[in-house]
């Protein structure tokens, strides 16, 4: 009975760390095949990327976390390789544990036949009972001999037991040593592939930094001609905004005048009682210019797009250019298409046309001004008035961006503002 309780504890230790295995095993395969799963879709986006002329950041960065999720998957590897060694050696001690007992069954067991043989016949047995000093001893020595049956048929069941315990035990051992060869066997698989994997990272962040380094170059080229432009369109608003200046102070120099020789003061004195305008709202020299500042400024967040269909590619303010290059715009990008036509948003007058590589067109719309630029061709002349939606020129393309687009900007007077404020959303 003894023995039985120690059997039945060893089984239940084996279940136990067998189902404990088993969870854990089944939450890591789980884990593997998720890593598994993510890792053949960013593949995916690598094939996709392989043909392409310049890499991205993006590419750089599918691959490093590649790399991560392969480093990951060794490690989940790892922890089977852990449990199922754990779980071999703990099997292991099972197993010559049971030999163990079962080399004592077999002792015991030939120590039990030794002793029936010797007392094979009924003679000797009646002889053990009779040799009985009384009757109770008798009766003992008979129960003895029935229980000395019934314990060979016990330990020969017994023994039984344990050879198919051993037996179930060592092919479990099998299945364990056969999955721990697979995993190793992946896992070096696994290895191979990142350390392929880091020497296309290495190579592709370089060719990246090269790629980007000739990027900051063209970026700064294109940057320059952009700022020419720009300060060409500056320049061309600041004279006009300087001469509309001249005309105010010639236009209150000659009411001061007048109104000294008709009421005896000086002209000085004179002057300091006609009102003054300032800023940009020294555009608003007439009554037309008047009425055109105020036109324009009530439609603000109503103006009409100057291209027909497009997109807002660059907004206005400070802005991350590709690759980590920053910059600061004071104008938006219209994507649109090659040769769209451009449009003035307002109504106004042209008081410049520019061709410095790139042509640009500003409308003056009383003391508010637009700028529209990048265009291949113009249609306008300087002077020349013009009405809402008036074609004033063409958008040209980029090669490098590789599609076509505008870029319009509006100033008060020489103040940039956001001109996705002023059109329509």
């Amino acid at each position: 009975m003894e023995f039985k309780k120690i059997v039945l504890s060893i089984v239940s230790v084996f279940l136990f760390v067998s189902v404990g295995f088993a969870q854990s095993s089944l939450e890591l395969k789980k884990q593997r095949e998720r890593l598994d799963k993510e890792i053949a879709e960013l593949q995916k986006v690598l094939s996709a990327k392989t043909q392409e002329k310049l890499l991205s950041q993006r590419e750089v960065s599918a691959l490093s976390k590649q790399l991560d999720l392969r480093e990951n998957k060794i490690s989940t590897i790892n922890s089977e390789l852990r449990i199922i060694n754990n779980n071999i050696s703990t099997n292991n001690k099972i197993v010559d544990k049971l030999k163990g007992e079962l080399e004592k069954l077999r002792q015991d067991y030939e120590k039990m036949i030794l002793f029936a043989f010797r007392n094979k016949n009924a003679y000797n047995k009646m002889m053990f009972i009779f040799a009985s000093k009384d009757f109770n001893q008798g009766f003992k020595r008979v129960k003895y001999l029935q229980q000395f049956a019934d314990a060979r048929k016990v330990k020969v069941s017994e023994i039984e037991g344990h050879k198919k315990q051993i037996e179930l035990k060592l092919a479990q051992l099998q299945r364990d040593k056969q999955t721990q060869q697979a995993l190793l066997k992946e896992q070096q698989e696994e290895r191979n592939v990142i350390a392929k994997d880091r020497a296309t990272h290495s190579q592709q962040l370089n060719q990246l930094s090269k790629e980007e380094r000739s990027f900051r170059g063209q970026l700064t080229k294109k940057q320059q001609e952009k700022r020419r432009l720009d300060a060409a369109i500056k320049s061309a608003i600041a004279r006009e905004v300087e001469a509309a200046r001249r005309a105010e102070e010639e236009r209150r120099r000659r009411l001061a005048e007048a109104e000294a020789k008709k009421s005896g003061t000086t002209v000085a004195e004179a002057e300091k009682k006609i009102e003054k305008k300032t800023g940009s709202a020294v555009l608003n020299n007439s009554p037309e210019a008047t009425k055109l500042s105020a036109g324009f400024q009530s439609n603000r967040g109503r103006l009409p797009w100057p291209v027909g269909q497009g997109n807002i590619v660059r907004n206005y303010g400070n802005v991350t250019v590709e690759r980590g290059v920053r910059d600061f715009y004071d104008y938006i990008r219209i994507r649109t298409a090659d040769g769209a036509a451009v449009k003035t948003i307002f109504e106004g007058t042209v008081i410049q046309v520019i061709n410095i590589g790139s042509m640009a067109v500003i409308v003056q719309h009383g003391e508010y001004l637009t700028a529209y630029s990048n265009l291949k061709s113009v249609s306008v002349r300087k002077g020349q008035k013009v009405s809402t939606g008036t074609v004033i020129g063409a958008a040209d393309s980029d090669a490098d961006a590789g599609y076509s687009y505008i870029d319009l900007s509006v100033f008060r007077g020489q103040t940039p503002m956001n001109p996705s404020s002023w059109i329509a959303r």
